[in-house]
């Protein structure tokens, strides 16, 4: 069994560690909004958004502060192959994601952040979804992830079943409300989850972004 986190220390260049939640949820959820409104709601958080790009063109021209692998330099659209084809690419694409997402979340803090008294780090999705310690679950039902997945037109996304939703739905609930699903590690079931019910269309919405926000503070400050 392995050890849990640790409770919150100071770094050792003196600094605070940051308080690290994860936004878990099913496709087309809300995450991607909800990341969007964190990373300007506190100049005290921080936002890893999940590196789409990277899936959907793993040749993608390198960025100034990041060096490009080997798969990005002989590969194709992953996300697109995987829906297409997920009994060929479904394993390819889920380990490419992992290792995309650990790159991305291993990235430093902003500096803004860094000198923070109570940082706080978001990221969309975990890797135990593809473990951070605190959990944030977006509840949607199926048939409104499918309207915003048909609305928000991304192509790869688009041959998606009704029944795939359903089952990620499922999945999601025994793991982070019905605390059913088999971990790894037992604390892992211990991890706090507060889950936010974005059944109402929360982007432009003023109230309900707000709302949610202080809901999040009060939740990272309880923990």
């Amino acid at each position: 069994m392995a050890v849990p986190p640790s409770k919150r220390s100071r770094h050792h260049s003196g600094s605070v560690k940051p308080r690290k939640v994860s936004i878990e949820g099913n496709i087309a959820a809300g995450k991607s909004t909800l990341v969007q409104i964190l990373g300007q709601a506190s100049d005290d958080w921080d936002v890893v958004a999940e590196p789409i790009a990277r899936w959907c063109n793993v040749q993608t021209e390198k960025e100034d502060s990041e060096e490009l692998t080997a798969s990005q330099k002989s590969g194709g659209n992953l996300l697109q192959m995987m829906y297409d084809k997920p009994e060929r690419w479904a394993y390819t694409f889920q380990n490419y994601a992992c290792l995309s997402r650990v790159r991305s979340q291993l990235k430093s803090l902003s500096d803004r952040v860094k000198r923070s008294a109570h940082p706080v780090q978001f990221f969309e999705r975990s890797l135990y979804s593809d473990s951070s310690r605190l959990k944030l679950s977006s509840y949607q039902p199926d048939q409104n992830c499918m309207k915003r997945l048909t609305q928000r037109g991304r192509l790869e996304e688009q041959g998606i079943p009704m029944e795939y939703l359903e089952k990620l739905h499922v999945k999601h609930e025994c793991w982070l409300q019905h605390r059913t699903m088999r971990l790894h590690y037992d604390y892992l079931n211990r991890v706090p989850v507060l889950t936010l019910d974005v059944n109402e269309d929360f982007k432009g919405n003023e109230a309900k972004c707000n709302d949610f926000i202080e809901k999040i503070k009060r939740f990272v400050l309880s923990v």
